[in-house]
């Protein structure tokens, strides 16, 4: 029998028209997505790159003709300035604190509602209202009706006229904060429970495991990816909180209450500093990217995507 063979250049040529056609419909399926990209870029990164820009310059708004270049001079003012190194400061703190707690506190109303008993959907339904809430009125409520020292509900509790802002105030926007994020904690880890396979606690409670060993080796390893994830989640959002300190505190007394998102604002719409101010965004957008890459290394690993991060 004789064999046909097939030239040498044929191959490729063939294979060209394929690969176009390939690239061209992949072109197509991504074109819907160009308006999108675009808006994205229009509202991102080019008011990033014009923060970037006045970073460098020295422009107060209230002395018009003082913008010039400077340099690197406005980050150097940033790292020494103390106030805002207590802010730093305070942020962290703020944002380790209400994490932690909110967390803590959603894993156990998680326990709690992933347990049948009358009447559970009402009651995921008034634990999921603080988070619908919108930050703003839910600052302004606890302000007025928890913390005023002569109407507010800790007055009538405790008997006192204590002014709980004035004495206490990073403690009472932590409180707020801690209120508005425990249900969104509850809900990931809510979620992480009811995916849980029945069959493994059934095998467990026969093997004639404890409750608390039920939940300690087998129920707290399979949450440890949700748990992660409502770590990291929150923590993107808090440590942007903006409305409990404008409306409760103001950042005082003082700056006892002061975070980076709050003197940023002070510095660009009080102080009118717009190099400065803006050189302190960059700092922050820097530092947030960090502790992001990091806190989303851990988070893939623990999701094993794509086989997980190395």
């Amino acid at each position: 029998m004789s064999t046909l063979s097939v030239p040498a250049g044929t191959a490729p040529a063939t294979a060209k028209p394929a690969a176009k056609k390939v690239t061209g419909s992949t072109g197509k399926r991504r074109l819907p997505l160009l308006p999108a990209l675009i808006f994205v870029i229009a509202v991102t990164q080019i008011p990033f790159l014009l923060t970037l820009f006045y970073s460098f310059q020295s422009w107060n708004l209230v002395r018009p003709g003082s913008r010039h270049f400077v340099g690197f001079r406005n980050y150097v003012d940033v790292f020494t300035d103390t106030t805002f190194l207590g802010a730093l400061l305070n942020t962290v703190v703020l944002t380790v604190v209400c994490v932690f707690l909110s967390l803590l506190l959603g894993l156990g109303l998680a326990v709690l509602l992933d347990r049948k008993f009358f009447g559970r959907g009402f009651v995921r339904t008034l634990l999921i209202t603080p988070f619908l809430i919108l930050p703003a009125a839910g600052a302004l409520l606890w302000k007025t009706t928890v913390f005023d020292p002569s109407f507010g509900l800790l007055h009538f509790v405790f008997g006192t006229d204590t002014d709980w802002l004035s004495q206490f105030p990073m403690a009472a926007v932590m409180a707020q904060i801690i209120w508005q994020w425990t249900p969104f904690m509850t809900l990931l880890i809510l979620a992480g429970l009811q995916s849980q396979s029945k069959e493994v606690l059934e095998a467990a409670s026969v093997d004639g495991a404890s409750r608390w060993r039920t939940f300690v080796s087998i129920t707290l390893p399979h949450l440890s990816r949700f748990l992660q994830l409502a770590t990291l989640l929150g923590a993107i959002y808090i440590v942007n909180s903006f409305d409990a300190i404008f409306l409760m505190t103001q950042g005082g007394p003082g700056t006892a209450s002061t975070n980076l998102p709050f003197y940023i604002y002070q510095r660009a719409f009080e102080g009118f500093d717009i190099g400065q101010s803006s050189a302190m965004g960059v700092v922050v957008v820097i530092l947030t990217m960090i502790v992001a890459t990091f806190a989303l290394r851990l988070m893939f690993r623990a999701f094993s995507v794509d086989g997980g991060v190395k």
